[in-house]
Order: structure tokens, then C-alpha cells, then sequence
């Protein structure tokens, strides 16, 4: 397909600043053309009309103009190009894996943790078309709420489900791990990526977290840690024989092993102590893992100069004639 006209040698082009000269000079000539007469009156000049023949010769110097503005753009070599463009995008495949321990309804972040947590990655994933993204929960046991897919649709609407008490509580960081690195094993992107996201001490589970990051680096998988949770207390909803209760309690991450499990894998650790913190949190993650875009494009040149190079022909014939029959002076 023609997408643009390109000149090769567009220096040429400069020439086209001759064409006006032409004009003005046309212009002076045709004024001193006129012989002079000495006449004592004017009076027999004056149903002397000039006929449309008059009028019609000045298009022999307008057909002299098109054929020279014709032939510079010749000279400048016109060139359409066809082009193709072929597109690989080779996304990332991520796993999100996220605790839903009881600790994770404090209110810290609003409207808790747990609801921040889900909202936020919502929003990552709507941003990333081109990834296959996966969905691990982890409390005192582990479970894969999706394999890893395209359909993020599916993705939101699962985050929407995912509530606290689903199963058994307790902090279980290795088993989470595990899991997520499960389903990263076998893929064939050009990286894999596991944003785990936690608030607690690793206390459940039959696999530490250690060891867990040491599997994930034999299969080359990147983790990213977030601790959620403010500095020093925070609210916490406590069952009383009157209801639901919020106490203010110890806000207790490892932060040392949530860094170590990071730096194993070549990922980075992040405390985030609020909503907004959180959303920068994604944000950098997002910066840093970037898909990959192969862009190969094809690119055809034909020269386009036989069509003006014909259309001057046809003028210059043309001019030719009229000269020489219709418009011929006598000398």
C-alpha cells in the first residue's frame, strides 16, 4: 500500500523558484510589447475589443510553465514506498500470589489490606493486554484460584471472589511460593515473574521460603515481594462475645526474609504502608518488566516520475500545435 511520496533528490525542488520569476518577467515583457502610436484622438480605438483569441494565447506561456514545473519534479525522482510491518509481541507471564490470612482485613489501608491489595492488582493486570497472568492465594494452606491466561476478564472477576477465611489461616510464605513457581516452570516467556504479597511471618506450611526462592531461581523466576502494612500498630478486627472488635496491634513483617527471598531471584522488595504507596509499588514493577516487542518492517521503493514525464509530453505537444496553428503569427 502507497503510505507516503518521498523525493530522492528533493534539492531540485529549489528550481521551482524560477517558475515565479518566469511569471513576473512574462508579465514585464507583455507590458513593453505594445507599439507606440501618435494619435490626436482616441476616438477610433474605442470599440476595438480584444477577442478571446487575445485572451487565450497567454495559456501557450501557461503550458511552458506546467511542462518546466513538470520536468523538475522529474528531476527530483518521486518515489512511492511500499511498506509492511510485522509484529512478535513475546509477553511476560506473571503470577500474582496473595495472602489472605485473617491478618489481612486491617484497616491501615482502606477499606483493608486484603480489598487494597485486590484493587491495585486489578488495575496492573487491566494495564498489561499482553501478559498471561495467574492467580495463587496462600493463608495456612495454598490454592490456585487460576492458572496462568490471556483472559484477564476472568482474572478480575476471580480477584472479586477472593475473601478472607477461604481457607485455612496462618501465614504459610513458602507454600505460596511454591505454588506460584509451579505454574511459571513450563513457560516459554521471555520472563517470568511471580509479585508476591503478604503481611505477616511465614508460621504455616511444609516448605520454607528460602527454599522455595531457590527453586524459583533453577527455573529462572523473578520474585517481587510486598510487605503491606503501616509502621507500628494497626487496626485489627478481633471477635469478642459482642461482635467484631478493632484492636490496635504489632504490624509484624520479615522484611529481612521477604528481601533475601527477593535478592535470590534477582527481584526487589517493597513496603507498602498505604493505597498510594501500593499503586507506586505496581506502578515500578510495571516500569521494570516490560514486554517485548520485535518490530520487522519491509520496505519497497518504485520510482513514480513516468506519469509527470508523460504529462509534460502531452503539454509540450500541445503547446506545440497551438503555436504553430491556432496562435501562429505571421512574421
Amino acid at each position: 500500500m502507497l503510505t507516503n511520496i518521498e523525493f530522492a533528490n528533493p534539492e531540485f525542488l529549489y528550481l521551482l523558484l524560477v517558475l515565479p520569476l518566469m511569471g513576473l518577467w512574462y508579465w514585464y515583457k507583455l507590458g513593453r510589447s505594445h507599439a507606440d502610436l501618435q494619435v490626436s484622438s482616441t476616438e477610433s480605438f474605442i470599440q476595438n475589443h480584444k477577442s478571446i483569441k487575445q485572451y487565450l494565447y497567454h495559456i501557450l506561456f501557461a503550458f511552458r510553465l506546467l511542462i518546466i514545473g513538470l520536468l523538475i519534479f522529474v528531476l527530483a525522482r518521486p518515489q512511492s514506498s511500499l511498506s509492511r510491518k510485522d509484529v512478535t509481541i513475546k509477553g511476560i507471564d506473571i503470577v500474582i500470589s496473595l495472602d489472605v490470612s485473617g491478618s489481612m482485613l486491617a484497616q491501615d489501608l482502606k477499606p483493608d489490606r486484603l480489598e487494597a491489595a485486590k484493587n491495585v492488582a486489578m488495575d496492573f493486570i487491566d494495564g498489561r493486554p499482553n501478559d498471561r497472568v495467574g492467580l495463587v492465594i496462600f493463608s495456612g494452606e495454598t490454592f490456585t484460584q487460576s492458572p496462568l491466561t490471556t483472559d484477564h476478564r476472568v482474572i478480575n472477576n476471580l480477584f472479586k471472589d477472593i475473601k478472607s477465611g477461604m481457607i485455612e489461616d496462618g501465614t504459610a510464605i513458602g507454600d505460596g511460593l511454591a505454588t506460584s513457581v509451579n505454574r511459571l516452570k513450563k513457560s516459554e516467556a521471555i520472563s517470568k515473574v511471580v509479585i508476591l504479597i503478604t503481611d505477616g511471618i511465614n508460621n504455616a506450611g511444609s516448605l520454607d521460603p528460602v527454599s522455595a526462592a531457590e527453586i524459583a531461581k533453577l527455573y529462572g523466576v523473578r520474585i517481587y515481594t510486598i510487605g503491606v502494612g503501616s509502621m507500628g500498630t494497626a487496626p485489627y478486627p478481633v471477635q469478642t462475645p459482642f461482635g467484631i472488635r478493632y484492636q490496635n496491634m504489632e504490624v509484624k513483617i520479615d522484611e529481612a526474609l521477604l528481601q533475601e527471598v527477593a535478592k535470590m531471584t534477582d527481584g526487589r522488595y517493597f513496603r507498602a504502608t498505604s493505597n498510594r504507596k501500593l499503586k507506586e509499588i505496581y506502578r515500578e514493577i510495571d516500569q521494570l518488566e516490560k514486554s517485548k516487542i520485535d518490530v520487522t518492517e519491509f520496505r519497497k521503493k518504485n520510482e513514480e516520475f513516468l506519469p509527470l514525464v508523460l504529462c509534460a509530453l502531452i503539454f509540450f505537444v500541445t503547446e506545440f500545435l497551438f503555436r504553430n496553428t491556432i496562435f501562429r503569427t505571421l512574421p
